[in-house]
């Protein structure tokens, strides 16, 4: 009967380790490189004729507008936004005090103790 004994060495396991890190880490980015390279236009030109309509240029489409919302609109929205923004709710002084306070020794609280080890 023979009896194989199996023994790693701990530093061939750290190589290992490391190379599937490094080898996850650069494929996962050589991933997402090549995604935002090649896949990313890819889609944006699918959405486009799929949002477009048949038989239409992209160029050909025309946004549409609200005859509704005029000038007057805007500025009233504008407005608002501009005083909920500059809106302060509480005045403060800028007046700073700090106290000390003292607190009376404790050997509970004492960190010396647990530092020695006693045995």
């Amino acid at each position: 009967m023979i009896h194989i004994l199996l023994t790693t060495d701990p530093i061939s396991e750290g190589y290992v380790i490391l190379i599937t890190g490094l080898l996850i880490v650069f494929s996962a980015l050589i991933t997402l490189a090549l995604f935002f390279n090649f896949g990313l236009p890819i889609l944006l030109y699918v959405y486009k004729i799929i949002t477009k309509g048949k038989d239409k240029k992209v160029s050909e489409i025309k946004v549409k507008s609200d005859s509704g919302f005029t000038g007057e609109i805007s500025a009233v929205i504008g407005a608002a936004v501009h005083m909920y923004t500059s809106e302060q709710h509480d005045f403060e002084s800028a007046i700073l005090t700090i106290k000390q306070v003292k607190k009376p020794y404790s050997p509970w609280s004492s960190k010396i103790y647990g530092t020695q080890n006693r045995l």
